[in-house]
């Protein structure tokens, strides 16, 4: 493995609600590799969203250390970008014009500023999309909008927080597809927050297997098939069960629906 970029050091975090402190993560350790794609999956509530916030910056109030590149966070850099669930593109622009948001604090010349968002245009493949605007999208080329947005200002670490979360089956499994080859392309460290298991196992290098309430790693497993993956393969399912073994075992956890529906008998599907 390549030297850490990203390096958690007993994190913990907790909330105050209603005047009682709930701890949300607790002992948090990992490293993570320049290049490296980690899949982090858990139940609802194990922390997994709030530690890419504290990754990105955008809380600061944390027990622990959380480095990168050998330097304490404190706050949001231009080398850490992330995407969200939902795309949060803005209606009244254009593509080209959201994606130049990523840019906003950036000092680049207009020339310099509009040659980086038509490189990550191409990049996601909506050259001929430049001037549409969101309501003129499918919802996976607005999650690749927002992607090129987390990419334009060229971090160094894409952290991704169940980006594709609300697609469909078919183009979840297409924007999968294409952020492995976004991926290859931009040669980025990424980080993603996923309650889907085939997703992490196609995706990542390492999945991290977390335990609720307080978030704490309960197992982190390498994912040593090759690409491309073929999700019908013995050996993607054998992993797929372990996984799901892990985090079944934990009763806070509920699977995808289509995982749930995948492995009910025929005879209800049928029902």
């Amino acid at each position: 493995m390549n030297a850490p970029i990203v390096s958690f050091n007993h994190v913990g975090k907790s909330f105050d609600v209603d005047g009682f402190e709930l701890e949300a993560i607790r002992e948090f350790n990992l490293e993570v590799a320049e290049g490296e794609f980690v899949a982090i999956v858990g139940a609802s509530g194990c922390g997994k969203s709030t530690l890419l916030r504290l990754l990105v910056g955008l809380d600061t109030q944390f027990r622990g250390e959380i480095q990168v590149d050998g330097r304490a966070v404190s706050g949001i850099g231009s080398e850490r970008g992330i995407v969200f669930q939902e795309h949060r593109l803005f209606p009244w622009l254009t593509v080209a014009q959201n994606i130049g948001l990523g840019l906003v604090n950036e000092a680049l010349t207009e020339a310099e500023r509009n040659r980086r968002v038509s490189d990550f245009i191409e990049l996601v493949g909506l050259t001929d999309f430049t001037r549409a605007y969101p309501h003129q999208l499918s919802g996976g080329m607005a999650q690749r909008v927002a992607i090129a947005r987390g990419l334009v200002a060229s971090p160094r670490i894409l952290l991704l927080d169940e980006p594709f979360g609300a697609l469909d089956a078919l183009t979840r499994q297409q924007m999968q597809d294409e952020l492995l080859a976004i991926r290859a392309r931009a040669r980025i460290t990424t980080v993603l927050v996923t309650h889907d298991v085939e997703e992490a196992i196609f995706l990542a290098d390492r999945v991290v297997v977390m335990e609720p309430r307080p978030g704490r790693i309960k197992q982190v497993v390498d994912i040593a098939l090759p690409h491309p993956r073929q999700r019908s393969s013995f050996e993607f399912h054998q992993l797929r069960e372990e996984l799901l073994h892990e985090l079944i075992s934990d009763d806070h956890y509920q699977p995808p629906v289509r995982e749930q529906i995948r492995d009910l008998p025929l005879a209800f599907i049928a029902c």
